[in-house]
């Protein structure tokens, strides 16, 4: 018996340990994992969409609490003031894809609620065939000028946008980011918008 308590008080210890090792861990590495996606996901999308900013949108950048699906999650916005004066705001949502989700980051002009530009920022596609939802522009490029309103799906399902060819469940997708972010958009206007001042 004295063996067995010995044994139990010795695993706890050894768990008890090893999750804080882990925990130390996650604290000490969540800035460095947040800078390297910030730096290899987001900004190349972010200097593709708002090429004619005139701050520094990824420095900018404030974040607001939503509840998403039950779960409280934090969404990062980056704001941008563009050339001609006007301002606008760009953020990430996530579709479900063929290989896992699909994030879509699009710009948003603030004044007539119009997408600038939609970027892929991550995929988890088959190379050469859903991968082209990053490295072919030509397939976000539709959602360029669309409004905040609009019927984001494919045209096989009653929307606007033209699906990839050999790649509908990664345009189908894309189109499920694009509308997960209209609905956050409509939601949260209001808070960017204070945010922005």
């Amino acid at each position: 018996m004295r063996e067995m308590i010995k044994m139990v008080m010795v695993l706890t210890i050894i768990t008890a340990v090893s999750g804080g090792v882990l925990s130390m861990l996650k604290t000490g590495t969540e800035d460095r994992i947040e800078n390297q996606i910030l730096k290899f996901q987001k900004a190349p999308a972010l200097e593709a969409i708002f090429d004619t900013a005139t701050n520094e949108p990824l420095k900018e950048r404030f974040k607001i609490k939503v509840k998403i699906n039950e779960k409280d999650e934090e969404i990062t916005f980056f704001p941008a003031l563009l050339g001609d004066g006007s301002r606008a705001v760009a953020f990430e949502a996530k579709g479900a894809g063929f290989g896992g989700d699909v994030g879509l980051m699009v710009g948003i002009d603030l004044k007539t609620d119009k997408i600038i530009k939609a970027r892929v920022t991550t995929h988890s596609e088959t190379p050469g065939v859903g991968s082209r939802a990053k490295d072919d522009v030509s397939f976000v490029s539709q959602f360029t000028g669309m409004a905040m309103d609009s019927n984001f799906k494919v045209k096989k399902d009653g929307g606007d946008i033209d699906a990839m060819s050999g790649a509908t469940v990664t345009s189908k997708g894309v189109c499920l980011a694009a509308s997960n972010l209209q609905k956050l958009y409509i939601k949260l206007k209001p808070q960017i918008i204070n945010k922005m001042k």
